[in-house]
This record gives structure tokens, sequence and C-alpha cells, in this order.
């Protein structure tokens, strides 16, 4: 047998999988506070409704327990619109159509089309129809049957709002400031790779590879964009928030300047990959732009430093005097122009002149 088609169906399952699996697992406590709030609403609806299996609020914890508290309020908003649109639909269409097999149709499409029609997002017009569904299946095509799971759901989700605030609510600060602190690193590292093309003659491949580490920066900032954007919404509504906004805060303002950084720092490696000539090396201008980049890597990486050494030990700054060149290169002068733009504005932010 073809031994590529052998390494096909070895890899087939392993795509599969990767669907449907999440790049990290759920953490445990986020588990036990999921089964945890289901199973207290599943009593507390048992002691309101005793003659009625707890269906509504069960799922309604299942569903309201989220990454943070600002995702589960919002998730148990729509859980409650949700099974109110369609005890309304399975209400209407079972007084108009009355007990039919294809009663279950009519609900369906009926809460596809006003989920449609009111503009909601996929997920609850899904909520509108899994209700409507219910409704009928469960046998409740009354008014009262209808308010009963309606206050279910609400006791249910605010059983799961409530558990997911006040038990270790889930707070994403610390892998945003590893992942600035690591996209720090990298970009001094990137500036000094520059710093070493210029320092000697490279060949090609080694040329590429320092632009492919440079572009590498774009993917880790935009990660480092999304756990922000994470670490924000995890503070939103939690009670445990004000010890660490502070921190998230000097996350936010490290994150802005070094936005700008990244991009003059990939737009130096282009220009050194593009416009590269061994004879760069021998130019003096040349020689102190690197000695002035190297100076640039050592103050980025103190931007993350500063918040982890004691005060005493904190490293000086190594970047002075703007750096200057009287006059530029007949034949190379477009690149060393180029980084020379692009390395005053990278120390105009990592000094704040340029903020």
């Amino acid at each position: 047998m073809n031994p590529d088609r052998l390494a096909g169906w070895w890899r087939a399952p392993r795509r599969l999988t990767s669907r449907i699996r999440a790049e990290q697992r759920t953490p445990l406590i986020q588990v036990v506070k999921t089964l945890a709030s289901m199973i207290i609403a599943w009593f507390t609806c048992l002691l309101v409704f005793p003659d009625q299996l707890p269906i509504f609020g069960a799922i309604a914890a299942l569903l309201v327990v989220q990454d943070n508290v600002d995702q589960s309020l919002s998730k148990g908003l729509e859980r409650v619109v949700g099974v109110l649109l369609g005890v309304a639909v399975a209400l209407l269409t079972g007084e108009f159509l009355g007990q039919h097999s294809w009663l279950f149709i009519a609900a369906l499409v009926a809460g596809l089309a006003l989920g449609w029609l009111l503009r909601m997002t996929p997920s609850a017009a899904n909520q509108i129809v899994v209700s409507a569904l219910l409704m009928i299946a469960l046998g409740g095509l009354e008014l009262h049957y209808g308010i009963e799971r309606l206050v279910e759901t609400l006791i249910g989700a605010l059983i799961g709002v409530a558990v997911n605030a006040l038990v270790a609510a889930p707070v994403r600060t610390l892998p945003v400031h590893e992942a600035l602190v690591s996209l720090t690193e990298h970009a001094a590292a990137a500036l000094r790779r520059i710093a070493d093309a210029l320092d000697r003659p490279r060949d090609d491949d080694w040329l590429e590879e320092m632009h492919v580490e440079a572009r590498a920066l774009q993917t880790e900032r935009t990660r480092a964009h999304g756990l922000l954007r994470q670490a924000r919404e995890s503070l939103r509504l939690n009670p445990r928030s004000r010890r660490y906004w502070t921190g998230l805060e000097k996350d936010d303002a490290l994150f802005q300047r070094l936005q700008p950084i990244v991009t003059q720092i990939g737009g130096m490696s282009r220009a050194v990959y593009d416009l590269y000539e061994p004879d760069l090396v021998s130019d003096a201008s040349v020689v102190g732009m690197v000695e002035e980049i190297r100076r640039a890597a050592h103050d980025l990486e103190r931007l993350v430093r500063a918040d982890s050494q004691e005060p005493d030990a904190e490293e000086p700054p190594a970047l002075t005097a703007p750096y200057t060149i009287p006059q530029a290169h007949p034949d190379h002068w477009v690149l060393i122009g180029s980084l020379m733009e692009d390395l005053r504005r990278v120390r105009g932010r990592i000094t704040g002149e340029l903020e």
C-alpha cells in the first residue's frame, strides 16, 4: 500500500479532532462552578415548581457560567430573552395550528424567522428555536406553563451569574502580562538581529531568517492584543477587579507603546532584507547606527525589567542624544535614511517623546 496514503489516513482523525478540541483545557474550577450552578438551580427550581422537572433552569445555569462575569451576564440575558420569545412562539403556533405532528416544523420556522426579523445573533436566535421546541416536546402549550418555564430560566440564569461572580471570579490579567514581556523581549532580539546584519557581511539565508523573525512579531502582537481584550472583559463587573486594574492599565500603556515599535522593526527588517549590500558594513555612518540600534534594544528591554527589579538594581538607559549622519552614502542613502527614520521613531516611543 502507498505509504503516503497511509500517512493521510493517519492524519485524518487528528485533523477531525482538532476541529472540536480547544487549544487549552478549561480550568477545572470553571467545570466545578458549572456543575455546582446546575445542581443549585435544579433543587431551587424544584422548591418553586415541585411538579415539573427543572430542565429550563438547569440549561440556563449550564449556559450562563462563562469565561468571565461580563459574558455570563450577557449569556444570561440572551437565554432569558430567548426563552421568552420561544415560549411566545410555542404558544402562538399551538393556538393557531393545534396539536399536530408538524407543529415542531412550524415552531422551528417561526422561531428562526423571528430571530431574523429582530436582527438577533445566531446564538440568540437558536435559543428561541430550542426553547419553543422544548415547550412543545414537554407538553406545555398553556400560558401558565410558559410563565413557569420563564421564571425557572430566570432562576437558573441568576444562580449561574452569582456563582461565577462570587466563587473565584475569573481573572485573565497574568497571560496578557506574560505575552507583553515576551513580545518586548522578542522585539529587542529582532532589533539586535538587524544590528548584527549591519555589523558584518551576511548571506541571503541569514537575512531571510532575520526577516522571518521580525515578521513573527506581528502575529505575537495580535495575540497580545486579543489577550488584553480578554483581560479587560474578565475585570468588567468582577468583584475582584479593583486589585488588578492598576496592573492592567500599566500593561495597556506598555502595549500602546509597543505597537508602533513592532511596526517600525518590521519596516527596518524589510528595508535591510530588500536593499542589503555587503559593503554597507564598512560605512562609518552604518557602524555608528549599529551601536544605536543595540542601545535601542537594551532600552526596549528596560520597559519590562523596570517592573520586576528593585529601583537600585535597574540598569541605566543606553540611549543618549539622537544619532545624526552629516552626509549619507551616495549608493546606500535610501536604506540608511529609512533605517534612520525608523530608528528615530523607535527611540521616541521608548523614551516617550512621541507619545
